[in-house]
């Protein structure tokens, strides 16, 4: 079985080779699309940040009562207490410049507070889709003609209602004129729509004159840095909510002269389950003499 490789291809890349993708390009979307961990550790630095600067003010200005004398910590804390319309009692500010502070300080939190429950909200509800794809796609004979097949599944108990696959083959090509470029071909499906996608889906492209993958192999397609490319589309039917799923694969991700583990599980009942431990499973076909 081959090793799983590093795909420098289109998964993580910049859209624009050489241009990285900057977080403050798109802050509103590199937040919402953060993981849950790296946005709560953002909010706990920018919040720590926001009272270190008020707390500089109220300790320059000594505008604080009943705080300790020279206590940054004590000014660090009644920002915290401000921010967060805490508001103890104990220490209050006397001063102009800190009742200025304060009032900014205020205002500053509740525009925090109202930006990060959107924010929060917005995470909660993007809806998403737990598809796990094979870790391999296999080429083997499939109703008596060489196909490509991909193996996806669907890990929630819902259904995705009029999921739709969309499969894309590129590659590094030459043209007449001697241009090189990277050229994307759409790859035909024999099924590209499923009413309910619920269990497992090995979507299949039947590989016949007029495939771009006809008469290709592996050796023929290792100068060309070769990608494929899945897209599933559908409907969650939980929250009525348009979901999708991408993955890609490189050139030693794709089995020649193979096919999937059989993983459908018939139950007693009649019922029907997906033995998960052989999922990304392929057997290997018997070379035809």
């Amino acid at each position: 079985m081959p090793k799983r490789p590093i795909n420098l291809g289109m998964k993580g890349d910049s859209p624009i080779r050489g241009a990285p993708t900057r977080a403050l390009d798109d802050l509103y979307h590199y937040l919402v699309t953060a993981s849950w961990p790296a946005l709560i550790g953002i909010i706990a630095v920018a919040f720590i940040i926001a009272n270190l600067v008020f707390a500089i003010g109220y300790y320059f200005d000594g505008g604080v009562e009943n705080a300790h004398y020279r206590s940054f910590a004590d000014m660090f804390f009644f920002s915290v207490q401000t921010m967060a319309t805490i508001g103890y009692g104990k220490m209050v500010p006397v001063t102009l410049l800190s009742n200025i502070m304060v009032s900014v300080e205020a205002l500053t939190g509740l525009i925090a507070l109202a930006l990060m429950t959107g924010l929060v909200f917005a995470k909660f509800s993007r809806p998403t889709a737990r598809v796990r794809f094979s870790r391999y796609v296999v080429v083997g004979p499939r109703d008596g003609t060489t196909s490509l097949m991909i193996r996806m599944a669907n890990m929630r108990a819902n259904r995705i209602v009029e999921a739709n696959i969309h499969v894309v083959f590129t590659r590094n090509e030459t043209t007449v004129e001697g241009e090189s470029l990277r050229r994307f071909h759409d790859l035909a499906m024999t099924r590209n729509r499923s009413a309910m996608f619920v269990f497992s889906w090995t979507a299949v492209h039947r590989i016949v004159e007029g495939s771009p993958l006809f008469g290709a192999t592996h050796d023929s397609l290792a100068n060309s840095q070769p990608e494929i490319v899945v897209s599933i589309t559908g409907l969650d039917e939980t929250f009525s909510q348009t979901i999708h799923a991408r993955h890609t694969y490189a050139l030693d991700e794709i089995i020649w002269g193979a096919r999937f583990a059989d993983v459908l599980i018939l139950q007693p009942d009649g019922g029907r389950s997906i033995d998960y431990t052989r999922f990304d499973d392929v057997e290997m076909l018997a070379p035809v003499k």
